[in-house]
């Protein structure tokens, strides 16, 4: 029987050890390696490549969102499921946009992860049930939402659009400092121009939007 394989990522070692006891004790799944951070679990999906890695969204050196992004940039056959304690919607959402073929919320009971995970392998996307409904109500409002129109798209500036695309990559204000050598302050106020010039809420719908006009 051929058994999948998966890449632990979390950093707490109980949680690892936890996670690695019930899956290798059961005859689907094999972990073949562990880490507790970005770098780590950057590192061994390129050296394992596993077939699904478990991440945890908060890492001491970045979020699960940073680690899985670049991941599936270099590694796109392999697939994320999120397994974290917040109930958060940025992180949810930056989640998706990232790649990750789940979101699931650490209370889920055992033998419900390991059907979760099993279906992942078998090609499904999911997400926790007690989120689904937020996903849903969220993406049904963006739709309803009337699209920006061209003149006030027209209205960011060159910065603000650049700000806008590297929010559709789910980056993170620190990332995108970084990417434009900005202070991350600078960064906060781009993004606030951009919600007002546009009238969203929020990253996840400025990601979308941008992701929609970039596709038209």
């Amino acid at each position: 029987m051929k058994q999948t394989r998966l890449l632990i990522v979390d950093d707490h070692q109980v949680v690892r050890l936890g996670l690695k006891t019930l899956f290798d004790s059961h005859a689907d799944f094999t972990v073949v390696g562990e880490a507790g951070s970005v770098l780590e679990a950057v590192s061994l999906a390129q050296k394992l490549s596993p077939e699904i890695i478990i991440m945890d969204v908060r890492l001491p050196d970045g979020t699960g969102i940073d680690a899985c992004r670049q991941i599936r940039q270099t590694n796109p056959d392999i697939k994320v499921v999120m397994l974290t304690s917040f109930d958060d919607d940025e992180a949810l959402f930056g989640s998706i946009l990232a790649g990750a073929e789940g979101y699931v919320l650490k209370k889920i009971w055992s033998k419900e992860l390991i059907n979760t995970i099993k279906k992942v392998s078998e090609g499904e996307s999911l997400l926790d049930p007690q989120i689904t409904n937020k996903v849903l109500a969220k993406f049904k409002d963006l739709a309803n939402n009337k699209e920006a129109p061209i003149e006030e798209f027209a209205l960011l500036t060159t910065q603000e659009k650049k700000v806008l695309n590297l929010l559709a990559e789910a980056k993170t204000n620190r990332e995108i400092a970084n990417n434009l050598y900005l202070s991350e302050k600078t960064v906060r106020n781009y993004v606030s121009n951009i919600y007002r010039k546009l009238n969203l809420k929020n990253r996840a719908q400025a990601a979308l939007y941008a992701k929609k006009w970039t596709d038209n």
